[in-house]
């Protein structure tokens, strides 16, 4: 594997290439993207996909890439132009292009912006309330989950979290009536420290969930574009966000093995099915699907 940096407007992306080790010639580079996630992320489906040269960043003000712009928020289509600037600088394009979550948003943005980047997007699980018959009761659902962390800490916001993005169909009453859950019940600090820049709880992230598709320019681009979704995310907020997104580009989800994070090592702290998604990503990229 080899590391490399690149300056973009405002930051310093840091990107690692591993060459395939076999049948590279066959493919074009296969480009992974998470939110809030670093490149360590996908070291597990990585491994598993050696016939492709695989390609992971770290989006800027996360792990190894530093902002200059004075900035905090994680804004998709800041991020597209810097996985933009990182495909250019491969000299390889068109790229294929797995992202996850709100890397799924910014890959999105990526296509709408740079449509001759990406052969073929796999967009999995992109976390858009915007896109959900509930918009409404999801963004409340959120805000609860942001009140959460702003008043209580950590601990708070992410025992809230995991409660919003476990629930399973669209936000009710039956929701809005729950108490607020213990920390504790998940393995959380009931105490706060008072930090309040947590990359996935903070104001930091409200452009991911608050992006609006431009559904005109994403249909009307070259780009294949495979919405993916985990089989276990049937009617939770990720997984109906990802089948409505399919919906509104006239196709239909694809499923993968797993949860949100089905690519996870299975010794992660949320471990997945790594080599059984790495299949999945391989037959939806070599075959059409």
């Amino acid at each position: 594997m080899e590391t490399h940096s690149i300056d973009t407007a405002g930051a310093t992306i840091v990107y690692d290439v591993a060459d395939a080790q076999n049948d590279a010639a066959e493919h074009p580079p296969l480009v992974m993207i998470g939110q809030p996630m670093d490149a360590s992320g996908f070291r597990a489906l990585a491994s598993y996909l050696p016939d492709r040269v695989v390609v992971t960043y770290d989006p800027r003000g996360l792990g190894r890439s530093e902002r200059s712009d004075g900035e905090v928020t994680n804004t998709p289509i800041v991020q597209a132009e810097d996985v933009h600037a990182v495909i250019a600088a491969l000299g390889a394009g068109p790229v294929d292009l797995f992202a996850s979550s709100g890397g799924a948003v910014t890959a999105l943005a990526l296509v709408t912006a740079h449509p001759g980047d990406v052969r073929i997007l796999v967009a999995h699980e992109p976390p858009l309330t915007g896109v959900l018959p509930d918009a409404e009761a999801a963004e409340r659902a959120l805000s609860a989950v942001r009140d959460a962390y702003n008043t209580r800490g950590f601990g708070a916001g992410m025992a809230a979290f995991i409660m919003m993005t476990s629930w399973r169909g669209e936000f009710t009453d039956d929701y809005f009536a729950l108490p607020a859950p213990d920390p504790a019940m998940f393995g959380m600090p009931g105490d706060d420290d008072g930090s309040r820049d947590d990359a996935l709880l903070s104001a930091r992230s409200y452009a991911v969930t608050d992006y609006q598709l431009d559904v005109d320019a994403l249909t009307a681009a070259p780009t294949r574009i495979v919405i993916g979704v985990g089989e276990e995310s049937h009617g939770i907020f990720t997984g109906r966000a990802a089948v409505a997104v399919a919906e509104l580009l006239e196709r239909e989800a694809v499923v993968f093995p797993s949860h949100h994070g089905g690519f996870a090592a299975e010794d992660s702290g949320y471990p997945g099915r790594p080599e059984a998604f790495a299949r999945r990503l391989r037959d939806v990229l070599d075959e059409g699907v």
